[in-house]
């Protein structure tokens, strides 16, 4: 069976793509938050996954507002990225590891999880940042299953539904009939608001109380409904949503997992940056 090491999370903010196209990791406005990598860098070197499978959502570039599926996972053999306007350069395909994905989508068909089933998938910077910021040097060495989760227009999943999906997602990682190492992705948040009359809010002290949560208490998260998030995580700090998949499918893997490495800085660009590394133990 797959072994899934641990769980990866990071913030994806436009801007970190344009800071990593002009060299400027040790700029002092955004050396606090590349600072964090190195140690999670480290740890991969030593850990060598061999897939990944990324929650993060998506902001138009292969769903708009349209038709915004709840849940969608991708099934195909590579993975484009497209140019979204932010100057970011475009990234090769990403190859896709197309048996685990749709082992995973069986399983959660199975599970009575009504989702949509992707064999040609676009990917924004949500899905590619966190590769290129894991991955800096050469080519992405790991494949990738994207599985995206609706953080952008109302309705919204509830935080314990989406905790539901993660788990049972990392129960179809494990159950996987593959000796290959498998690791989780958060793509997303931490809290911030783009727009309204809350537009920079930031929440630093349920950030970090919600960091913690997802070493010691992962369902934590869970008590709140989406308003009451919004209201402490602000309109897109619901991203933080795919921070608590990645974490519901570790619990799959081992009751407890142990911190690698944290790291979290505001603000970049009105918003709550955090890097995370959790192992399961």
């Amino acid at each position: 069976m797959a072994q899934l090491i641990g769980g990866l999370g990071t913030s994806h903010i436009p801007a970190i793509g344009g800071a990593i196209h002009k060299g400027l990791q040790q700029d002092p406005y955004w050396k606090p938050f590349f600072d964090g990598f190195p140690p999670i860098r480290a740890w991969l070197g030593e850990t060598r996954p061999d897939v990944v499978v990324m929650f993060y959502n998506d902001h138009g570039l292969n769903f708009f507002l349209d038709k915004m599926p709840t849940f969608a996972v991708g099934a195909a053999p590579q993975y484009c990225n497209a140019d979204e306007g932010w100057g970011i350069p475009t990234l090769p395909p990403f190859k896709g590891e197309l048996d685990l994905s749709w082992h995973i989508i069986n399983t959660l068909v199975d599970k009575e999880f009504d989702i949509v089933t992707c064999q040609e998938m676009l990917v924004d910077h949500a899905c590619t940042l966190p590769l290129k910021l894991f991955w800096p040097e050469g080519d992405c060495p790991v494949t990738v299953v994207p599985v995206c989760i609706n953080t952008v227009q109302f309705p919204l999943p509830k935080a314990s539904r989406v905790y539901a999906m993660g788990k049972a997602v990392g129960e179809a990682i494990r159950s996987w009939d593959s000796n290959k190492k498998v690791a989780v992705i958060a793509s997303g948040g931490l809290s911030h608001q783009l727009d309204g009359e809350r537009a920079g809010f930031i929440n630093k002290a349920f950030d970090l109380q919600f960091i913690d949560s997802l070493e010691s208490n992962p369902e934590w998260a869970t008590q709140f409904s989406i308003h009451e998030i919004v209201e402490k995580a602000g309109t897109q700090g619901v991203e933080l949503l795919q921070w608590l998949a990645m974490r519901a499918a570790l619990t799959a893997a081992a009751p407890k997992v142990r911190r690698v490495h944290s790291n979290y800085h505001i603000p970049i660009s009105n918003t709550a940056t955090a890097v995370m590394a959790l192992e399961a133990v």
